[in-house]
């Protein structure tokens, strides 16, 4: 029987970044797809996971043999704080038909998507994969934070009691085409691309909120659908993998704010709100696992890398995401 391979939420920013690596790379590549597989993506307008029966009608329509799990509730830090209980339910739902009818149905993998923020608030920095559960996460999105912790505990248990080869990913800050550009609820990267594009569009000032001095970790998502290939076909533990590029490649939000300056070519007045908050200095996360597991793997560098989406951005800001009225 020929390998299918199902992946949720398949037309959002990582889902639509492993369509592209499967479709570029060369076939039978260690990214690329391999002969007689079949790869959906599937978009919550095919069936809504938060309900059992249109889960099982997905999984009765493609019968997978295999599953990379993105599909989730998601929003920024506003939406996360006003509805926890939404983000908590919605997510636990999705996450438990998933993985619920995966079993049912046989499937022989599972690599489902987590994210930093399933760690604990007050923790030793870097992050690495035994601190999950070592306390409780943020406050500011503990609903979407604990449902997501879930997902590793299911793992275990499925695994435990059925033998399930069900496992999981937590990536770093990702960023890419396809990416959500909205101004009222996206995260820093795809924000800020956004507003720069207006200002120069507008001959307005480019204020960037906070001091820019906090540092992060980003992965591009064609480097992140890579490794999610990679964790796919060559990861055979439960334990969770963090996917991301080295604690040495933590970038400012100053540098960031610069390079996009750059890439859309804006030369007005540009300047940081210092009155704004500006969260968390930092928080490194070790991808020592992941090198150690994988081998060789080359990371785009981060200005190659937005560079790239700033386009994609300036070339699709029809199509894309931005959340406004198309002006």
């Amino acid at each position: 029987m020929p390998n299918v391979i199902l992946v949720t939420g398949g037309t959002g920013l990582v889902g639509k970044a492993i369509e592209h690596v499967i479709n570029t790379e060369p076939e039978g590549s260690r990214f690329g797809k391999q002969p007689g597989e079949t790869w959906i993506f599937a978009s919550s307008s095919e069936g809504d996971l938060r309900d059992p029966a249109q889960t099982r009608q997905l999984y009765e329509k493609y019968k997978p043999t295999h599953v990379i799990h993105l599909a989730a509730l998601v929003g920024g830090l506003f939406k996360n704080m006003k509805y926890k209980l939404t983000f908590l339910r919605d997510n636990i739902l999705i996450n438990d038909n998933v993985l619920h009818v995966s079993y049912e149905h046989k499937v022989q993998k599972v690599v489902s998507c987590l994210s930093t923020c399933v760690f604990p608030d007050k923790v030793e920095y870097p992050l690495d994969e035994n601190k999950i559960h070592s306390g409780p996460p943020h406050e500011s999105n503990f609903g979407y934070a604990h449902a997501k912790r879930m997902v590793d505990v299911q793992n275990h248990a499925y695994k435990e009691e059925f033998g399930c080869n069900f496992t999981s990913a937590i990536p770093t800050n990702v960023f890419g085409p396809n990416d959500n550009f909205d101004l009222e609820d996206s995260h820093v990267i795809p924000g800020l691309i956004h507003k720069c594009y207006l200002a120069k569009k507008n001959n307005t000032p480019f204020v960037v909120s906070g001091t820019g001095k906090p540092l992060r970790q980003f992965i591009f998502s064609y480097d992140l659908a890579k490794l999610f290939i990679w964790q796919l076909r060559e990861y055979d533990d439960v334990e969770p993998v963090i996917l991301s590029v080295g604690e040495d490649e933590e970038v400012s939000i100053k540098e960031v704010a610069d390079a996009i300056v750059k890439a859309v070519g804006f030369e007005g007045e540009y300047s940081f709100d210092t009155s704004r908050a500006d969260g968390q200095f930092r928080k490194p996360a070790s991808n020592k696992k992941l090198l150690t597991l994988i081998g060789g793997f080359q990371f785009t560098p981060f200005e190659e890398a937005l560079d790239f989406t700033v386009k994609w951005f300036l070339t699709n800001y029809n199509n894309a995401r931005t959340g406004n009225r198309k002006d």
